[in-house]
């Protein structure tokens, strides 16, 4: 299990790392912190762990925080399957006053875009209130190497009561529809 690093650090390795950000108007620091995992099943778990720690932490009622432990499963499963060979996860979670932002991708073959249609993707429409996957290079996502190796993202988006963005806000009630 990966150890937890003080404010502020990283642990050797570079496999988590805790960054924090300049105060939002409320005082509130935005943080971010990294997870970076084997794509087997028995180290997805612990994305789960802390995706569902830190929505405790930020106040979440307890079915958010079952909904974001639920989406970050279905998302790391669903890279898990487009993974290049022996390809880590990295999963960085994002705290800021609206809520919480989690970026995960791996690693992939040339070509390879992440899986938008069928029931998972519709689970995680569902259980978040924003998601996007997309196909993107280790130089634009946080923790890459900076390189234009492939990767795929799922980014995900879950507001606290009362802080949805006023864009978040003008799309509710669009019609939702798996991608084809």
């Amino acid at each position: 299990m990966p150890r937890v690093p003080a404010a502020g650090g990283t642990t050797k390795g570079g496999r988590m790392a805790d960054s924090r950000g300049a105060p939002a108007q409320d005082g509130r620091r935005a943080e971010r912190l990294e997870l970076r995992v084997p794509t087997t099943p028995t180290q997805l778990p612990a994305v789960r762990a802390m995706a569902g720690d830190l929505a405790m932490r930020m106040d979440y009622d307890l079915d958010s925080v079952e909904d974001l432990r639920l989406a970050v499963d279905e998302a790391c499963a669903t890279l898990a399957l487009v993974a290049a060979t022996d390809a880590r996860l990295t999963v960085v979670f994002e705290t800021t006053r609206s809520g919480l932002h989690i970026d995960a991708w791996v690693p992939t073959d040339e070509g390879t875009d992440v899986p938008r249609d069928g029931f998972g993707w519709a689970v995680l429409q569902t259980l978040v209130d924003n998601v996007e996957g997309r196909p993107a290079t280790q130089a634009d996502v946080h923790g890459g190497n900076g390189t234009a190796e492939p990767v795929a993202v799922i980014s995900m988006d879950k507001y606290l009561p009362g802080q949805r963005p006023p864009e978040a806000v003008a799309q509710i009630g669009q019609n939702l529809s798996v991608q084809q």
